[in-house]
């Protein structure tokens, strides 16, 4: 008997946007057909009009809620040609999936997605409108649901429901015309069965005739509550349509999660004892006796937490099998008792054994996941003096892969130490908070003399306070005017970072800079904030009373509007570097396409940077690992110079041209109680549009750092990479898509805003993850984040400069090639070159498709040269090893300086200011020559694969285009009226832009 989960999915089909015509009179009448978990919806049709307007509610049910993630609603668009006997052509479709769903809200956004193409050659555009939220329900009782039958069959069914259900009759009808234009067969044949519901099983035939004897008395085709047979029925059908509608989508991705988890990893042997419980024969003569076991191994000795005699212990301990200087575990039982001596006031604590068991490590068992857990058992202690003593314990090899690694004690790592344990972090999602202040009115302005007021005109200014970030607006002079008749306006936006989740109160202060006095102030519930997704939709503003001293409990009222943008990403890292695209809104967040996994295997030759007891160099090194959102960090490896970590992390990738960061940390916080400041080691960075699919990369790489003595190698990281992809055309597709989401392009912010906002963000994100537990700290985050890269430094200037000659002495090159010709050094070459201008002024037509094609050429030449290793940071294109000790102490230097000298320090800070932006600027030009590099040199494989593709096809047309017309045609492009251009990039600027430049080279 199936059950219903309560949920229920609610799509608002609100309206469409400029709809391409197809009814042959520059018009079509559309109308929405919804499909969703074996279930379908229609709308109502449009006569013709091109930006239909439906309103209306369509409630799908949720059969199972932990999988509603893994659901796709789609929503396809047609014209209706129904009155003419025609079928129903296509206009659109959208695919949204079930991860993107949010809970019901007072006001849930409206959201527009762009209608999708069915085929390349289909001619799609507009935007759809919904609103997608789900509601839960409580699962009406069986009573309740009898009681509430006959009401349902009295009730006479209202005039607009007799309509809709002949809609909903007519389908099957228009099906066969609709699915052949959609070439969605398998959906078709999946809804059949679905209205055959009386021959779902023999067996639940009476269930089945019951429910066709209610569906004769109500017989909507899609009912909220449906009959048992049909609610089995519509669960077969979901499985089969997902089978055929999203397999490109959801089943590569599902296999990639199947492998196995250690896969690029080696698997580490680890010896793992389960101490469970001990059972003492004489328990009754000393209930009060504390027990704990010691395990020995070698020079190894462990012993479990004292409890109690009718308590467990229950602890797992690992052991590194390589570091065992021993074929044989002893385990024994030891007793704490207090004895209290005649004569003596204090009882005394004695210890005694109750026995011993021993294990031979050549023959205790292996266990390799999926294995069960191997079962505790019984073993009796070895003793003369108590026998009849018993524990509880496992023993077996295993690997880092086991279940009990994670929580159990491990040798490596110093035990169960809280700061040495690997752990997986999340950054707080962040939103851009807009409090636009646009006016004020009867302000009270202050309590001076009558004299004073109409001498000096006031001027006020708006601060905004939220957290640890202040923002004002300009002043405004309001005039020689008495307190209530002043009413200044600013129409000024103030931005901020918001964390989930919120802080309670942003606080909103008038101040009179004039005459330096406190007018009011308000405070703003920041968590019931309006949130919008797009520009479309203005917020609505609010008057809010202003709040003065005691004196004056009204000082006037301030109009603002405030509002969450969920349309922008917030940027938490620095922009070349960054991980991580999607807008803030979950409404408008895409299922991933594809998946990155790496394993962190060891680091070799690293050296000592701290002294451990006064004698020898140690390190005890940890690897953190940033991608999007999520963090991880291995477990702390102690006292090794080659440490071996072997743990493997996934990551959803949603774009394919982000960065991954892998930064090598010594851990210095775990000594108590005298914690010290972690230390860096090294970084790697590896860009994931260099990477090539379902290929795994296995390298080392240098890890060098910047010391106060100069660039310093530090040892080698050994990762191991794989980015794997459900489908080669969805990550082709992502190079034609902007970069950011659609607000950057529509309302774009101003770069010294977004830098500031940007360190903001990564303040933010310092402080939220270093409250965890164990604290990711700053010195980490930091470093990680790049956030001293807006900092004036002679190195990374020098490196920018000579990036930005390197890329024009190609075109110094090509000039004294061409000057070589000309001056006939080379009489081959220059009679070839009479030649070629011969051929292109007497066929003209042949220049475009000869360059392409020469263009294809060279890049397949070029193919099997490209670099077969992902780059890493490079000290030679960093210019590390020319910088003098000065300069590298500047670079070092905190910001703002800590020079003693009170005027060179303000004049310096200027200066390193105005350095740090000339330097962005140099980096910005350096990088667009790398790009246009990096894709004749197979940096990127798909982009240059793309290009190559271009090239050939672009040979083919032109040689069939005339040149002319060519031209022409892009003559009228250029020149086309505004109506014919949108406000997004285009398609060359957007995969120019995707291109990777060496930006992520430079340390």
């Amino acid at each position: 008997m199936a059950e219903t989960s309560g949920r229920k999915l609610i799509v608002e089909v609100c309206n469409a946007k400029n709809l391409m015509p197809k009814d042959g009179q520059g018009t079509a009448s559309a109308y929405a057909m919804v499909d969703f978990d074996g279930q379908r919806r229609r709308t109502k049709t449009k006569q013709r009009d091109l930006n239909p307007e439906w309103d209306e509610k369509l409630e799908f049910l949720v059969h199972d809620i932990e999988s509603m993630g893994s659901q796709i609603l789609e929503v396809n668009i047609y014209n209706d040609k129904k009155n003419s006997g025609k079928r129903s052509t296509f206009l659109g479709k959208v695919k949204i999936p079930g991860s993107t769903f949010v809970k019901a809200e007072p006001e849930n956004t409206l959201v527009y997605f762009p209608l999708e193409k069915r085929s390349v050659f289909s001619q799609i555009k507009g935007e759809l409108g919904l609103k997608i939220y789900y509601i839960d329900e409580d699962p009406p009782a069986a009573a309740a649901a009898d009681d509430k039958k006959p009401a349902a069959e009295e009730k006479p069914p209202e005039k607009p429901k007799e309509e809709e259900k002949k809609q909903e009759e007519e389908k099957p009808k228009e099906e066969p015309e609709i699915k052949p234009a959609e070439e969605d067969k398998p959906k078709e044949e999946a809804n059949k069965p679905a209205e055959d519901k009386p021959t779902v099983a023999p067996e639940s035939a009476p269930k089945t005739e019951e429910a066709a004897s209610s569906a004769v008395a109500a017989p909507p085709p899609e009912v909220e509550n449906p009959p048992i047979s049909y609610s089995e029925k519509s669960n077969q059908v979901k499985v089969v349509e997902r089978s055929t509608d999203v397999e490109m989508e959801l089943q590569p991705l599902a296999r990639d999660r199947n492998r196995s988890a250690y896969d690029l990893v080696v698997r580490m042997p680890f010896l793992f004892v389960k101490v469970v419980k001990a059972k003492r024969a004489d328990a009754t003569t000393n209930p009060s006796a504390s027990l704990y076991a010691k395990l020995v191994i070698g020079t190894h000795t462990i012993k479990t937490k004292t409890q109690s005699c009718n308590k467990d212990w229950d602890q797992v301990f690992a052991f590194d099998k390589e570091g065992l200087n021993s074929t044989s575990l002893e385990v024994s039982v030891w007793a704490e008792e207090e004895i209290k001596k005649e004569g003596e006031e204090a009882p005394t604590r004695t210890e005694t054994s109750l026995g011993m068991v021993s294990f031979d490590l050549q023959e205790v068992p292996k266990r390799v996941p999926p294995d069960s857990p191997l079962a505790p058992q019984w073993y009796t202690l070895d003793s003369e003096k108590s026998p009849g003593n018993d524990v509880m314990l496992a023993v077996w090899i295993g690997t880092q892969a086991d279940e009990a690694f994670q929580e159990a004690w491990q040798s490596d790592s110093g035990g169960l130490i809280p700061e040495t344990r690997a752990k997986v972090y999340l950054s707080p999602k962040l939103w851009y908070l807009r409090v636009t202040v646009i006016q004020t009115q009867d302000l009270q302005l202050g309590s001076g003399s009558e004299a004073n007021k109409k001498v000096r005109n006031p001027e006020l200014y708006v601060k905004a306070h939220f957290g640890a970030q202040l923002f004002k607006t300009s002043r405004t002079s309001v005039g020689s005017t008495l307190s209530s008749s002043s009413n200044p306006t600013w129409n000024e936006d103030l931005v901020f970072v918001a964390a989930e989740p919120f802080e309670p109160y942003m606080t909103v202060t008038v101040e009179d800079v004039s005459n330096g006095q406190f007018v009011g102030h308000t405070k703003l519930h920041v968590p019931s904030v309006e949130k919008r997704t797009d520009d479309r939709a203005e917020p609505k503003s609010r008057w809010f009373n202003l709040i003065g001293d005691e004196a004056r409990p009204y000082a006037g009222r301030i109009h603002l509007r405030v509002c969450l943008e969920g349309g922008y990403h917030v940027l938490d890292e620095a922009a070349h570097v960054t991980s991580d695209v999607r807008a803030a809104a979950k409404q408008l967040a895409k299922p991933p396409i594809g998946l990155l996994e790496v394993g962190i295997r060891g680091a070799t030759n690293l050296l000592p940077v701290k002294v451990k007891n006064g004698m020898r160099g140690s390190t005890d090194t940890y690897v953190v690992a940033k991608y999007g959102p999520k963090w991880v960090r291995t477990r702390t490896i102690l006292d090794r110079f080659n440490p071996r970590w072997n743990e493997q992390y996934t990551w959803d990738v949603y774009d394919p041209c982000t960065v991954l960061t892998i930064g090598v940390f010594d851990n210095g916080r775990y000594r108590q109680p005298e914690p010290e400041k972690d230390i860096r080691i090294g970084k790697i960075r590896v860009r994931l549009s260099t990477l090539d699919m379902n290929r795994v990369y296995m390298n080392s790489y240098s890890l060098t750092v910047l010391l106060p003595g100069g660039a310093r190698k530090m040892g080698e990281l050994e990762i191991a990479v794989r980015f794997s992809c459900s489908s080669w055309l969805s990550v082709v597709q992502a190079y034609s898509t902007p970069m950011l989401p659609r607000m950057h392009y529509v309302k774009p912010m101003g770069p010294a805003q977004q830098d500031i906002l940007r360190h903001t963000a990564m303040k933010i994100v310092t402080a939220r993850l270093g409250r965890s537990e164990p604290p990711l700290v700053q010195e980490v985050v930091q470093f990680m984040l790049d956030s001293d890269t807006h900092v004036w430094s002679m190195r990374r200037s020098k490196a920018n400069w000579f990036r930005v000659v390197a890329c024009l002495s190609r075109v110094a090159t090509l000039a004294r090639w061409m000057d070589g010709i000309r001056t006939w050094r080379h009489t081959p070459t220059t009679v070839l070159m009479h030649a070629l201008l011969v051929a292109v002024v007497l066929c003209p037509h042949l220049i475009l498709p000869t360059v392409f094609m020469y263009v294809f050429l060279i890049l397949l030449v070029r193919l099997r040269y490209r670099h077969r290793v992902p780059s890493n940071m490079d000290p030679r294109i960093s210019y590390v090893d020319a910088v003098s000790p000065d300069e590298l102490d500047e670079e070092l230097d905190g910001f703002p300086s800590t020079r003693p000298a009170d005027t060179i320090r303000i004049r310096y800070d200027r200066l390193r200011a105005l350095g740090g932006r000339a330097q962005t600027l140099l980096g910005d030009v350096a990088a667009q020559g790398e790009r246009l590099e990096a894709l004749f040199y197979w940096r990127d494989p798909r982009a240059t694969g793309i290009f190559v593709v271009f090239c050939f096809l672009a040979s083919l047309v032109f040689y069939v285009v005339p040149f002319k017309a060519f031209v022409l045609g892009s003559g009228f492009y250029f020149l086309r009226h505004p109506r014919f251009r949108h406000d997004m990039p285009s398609l060359s600027t957007n995969f120019f832009r995707r291109l990777p430049s060496l930006s992520d080279q430079i340390m």
